[in-house]
């Protein structure tokens, strides 16, 4: 029995929706979408081609995260799984704490990961655990606490960190006792003491 075209253009949609508008290859494949159909939709604008074997739908609304998506998906592995997880100053900005605006977009990648920095983008090397990441659509992004943690050890300037440790505390998101639980590098360390008495003198 032949498939209703519109059920395969409805579950490509749903697929997409769930990634800020983006898919590859292989997943429009997966929906019912042969080769020479996905060329058809390239050809005729249906879909962007943001990469090789990733594309945008046309229709689908743009988001302020199109280039954390679009980045993300370009450090997925031979499997198709994204290996980059939004961190450090990004993930500042998406979490609207403090009012740091990074220049290029900063990416947590797993210490074996091979591709080359793009000029856009910072790379950090290093694992996260699980309960360091939250997904958003269609990207990974370290928690508040994980991305203060990644600050914290970084040369971010200490009134970007007060800032964004003040912010943090006040929102609810991130709670004092945190920063007994996990260990820091010992300048991590003094720089999270002297953020935390900057943000008393804040309170008061």
């Amino acid at each position: 029995m032949r498939r209703d075209p519109r059920d395969t253009e409805r579950q490509l949609w749903e697929l997409a929706s769930e990634q800020g508008g983006y898919f590859t290859a292989s997943q429009a494949l997966s929906t019912g979408y042969s080769y020479r159909q996905q060329h058809f939709h390239r050809e005729r604008g249906n879909w962007l081609a943001i990469d090789r074997g990733l594309f945008r739908l046309r229709a689908f609304p743009n988001s302020e995260c199109e280039d954390l998506i679009r980045w993300s998906f370009w450090s997925r592995d031979q499997r198709g799984k994204i290996q980059a997880v939004v961190s450090h100053e990004s993930a500042l900005a998406v979490h609207d704490l403090s009012d740091v605006m990074p220049a290029k977009l900063h990416l947590t990648v797993p210490k074996n990961f091979r591709k080359p920095a793009p000029s856009a983008c910072t790379l950090h090397y290093g694992e996260l655990a699980d309960a360091d990441i939250e997904p958003r659509q269609g990207f990974l992004l370290t928690t508040p606490f994980r991305t203060i943690k990644d600050i914290a050890e970084s040369d971010v300037s200490p009134e970007h960190l007060a800032k964004a440790i003040h912010d943090a505390l006040n929102r609810g998101i991130v709670r004092r006792k945190q920063f007994e639980q996990i260990e820091f590098s010992a300048p991590g360390w003094q720089r999270i003491q002297e953020a935390l008495k900057s943000t008393e003198r804040l309170a008061s």
